[in-house]
């Protein structure tokens, strides 16, 4: 009972921060009204006997299941769109939409180097995870916050560890919201207000066609296909919807941009938070995702910095690295951090072509490192 009370609070804590703009409201407000709504729902029913908001994520009997989809409305959505990963597919074609890979092909290895930098919290919370006591797969599937790709952990999880499937997807999600409010904070304790400011307006690069993009596309995506099958999904997701944007077919990118992103990202809130009953969140092994998720997000944006300072130093202080948190792809949100901290520090600075690269950048990259877990670990 204190547990789901504690949930249901918490749940009009996320619908207040999505409100007030300081956590992302298109996925916190949903998210927020489901968690209370359920904890409320279930909080005097008998042990065992679950209302008709409940969903059941580890259902495995067949007749058990479409019994269930005729009683419980959100099942059917949980069953076809969250356990085989489509959701997290329609979350990616609407994002290729989004994307303009233009930034990452004028500055590639810039771009890719601050996505390596910012993917540290994945590599330092896999062995911590494992000397904690979570297997192989379970830890592989909390280091994947570190990328703070929502899609990817997602993913990465159904295929490693279902049976974690759902704390780590709402620990997940929860925190990338958390990515809003708390990394601001970080890279003003990092980095002085002087290099904050720093502007790279007249860094522009090269001229880069729509014809250059759609090749880029085409051919990094069947690149990709083939080396990290296991993600081609998600590779292919991605791409289509920037294929789509360069091909520049304007019915279909209104459908994947407005449609499928914002009709997967309500979905996808609100299912959470349904999911956020106290039964599956009240467990010892979810306090240590909870501990791995903030770790995995707080020595990425460390990374990414560090990241930002190399490439300060190595292009004789032009270059501004409160940039490197842009490569925790988080897209587009931490580009849009950036560039916020930046114009705080120097309103006439602009750094979102240089942030956009690196995020895009990270994307690619956090999809890279899921499929090389799964490849060896599934």
């Amino acid at each position: 009972m204190i547990g789901r009370i504690f949930l249901m609070l918490l749940g009009f804590l996320l619908i207040y921060l999505g409100s007030r703009n300081v956590l992302e409201p298109l996925l916190m407000i949903p998210m927020g009204l489901g968690m209370s709504s359920i904890n409320a729902g279930v909080m005097f029913l008998e042990a065992g006997k679950m209302g008709t908001l409940f969903v059941d994520p580890l259902m495995s009997d067949v007749n058990d299941l479409v019994n269930i989809m005729q009683i419980n409305w959100l099942q059917p959505v949980f069953t076809l769109t969250f356990s085989n990963g489509l959701i997290a597919c329609f979350v990616f074609m609407g994002i290729g939409v989004l994307l303009d890979v233009g930034y990452i092909m004028a500055r590639p290895f810039q771009s890719m180097i601050i996505a390596l930098f910012a993917e540290l919290g994945t590599f330092v919370v896999y062995p911590t995870a494992i000397a904690l006591g979570l297997t192989p797969g379970e830890a592989a599937s909390a280091a994947t916050i570190g990328g703070a790709d929502g899609p990817m952990v997602l993913f990465t999880s159904l295929v490693l560890a279902k049976h974690l499937f759902v704390p780590i997807t709402v620990v997940g999600y929860l925190y990338l919201g958390l990515t809003y409010g708390g990394y601001p904070y970080l890279a003003k304790w990092l980095i002085p207000e002087k290099l904050r400011g720093i502007s790279m307006a007249n860094d522009r690069g090269p001229t880069i066609t729509r014809s250059q993009k759609l090749i880029f596309a085409v051919v990094t995506c069947t690149l990709l296909c083939l080396l990290f099958p296991v993600a081609a999904p998600l590779f292919f997701s991605l791409f289509v919807g920037v294929a789509v944007r360069e091909s520049g077919l304007e019915n279909f990118s209104n459908l994947l941009s407005e449609t499928f992103l914002y009709g997967a990202t309500f979905f996808l809130g609100l299912t959470l938070g349904v999911l956020c009953e106290a039964n599956t969140l009240l467990e010892p092994t979810v306090l240590k995702l909870l501990l791995l998720g903030i770790l995995a997000l707080f020595v990425s944006a460390v990374g990414g910095i560090i990241g930002g300072y190399v490439m300060y130093f190595a292009t004789g202080g032009k270059f501004n690295p409160v940039i490197g948190i842009a490569g925790v792809s988080c897209v587009p949100t931490t580009a849009k951090i950036v560039q916020k901290i930046a114009t705080a520090a120097n309103p006439s600075a602009i750094i979102l072509p240089q942030a956009l690269g690196a995020n895009i950048s990270g994307v690619i990259t956090s999809a890279i490192i899921a499929g090389t877990f799964i490849a060896f670990l599934r």
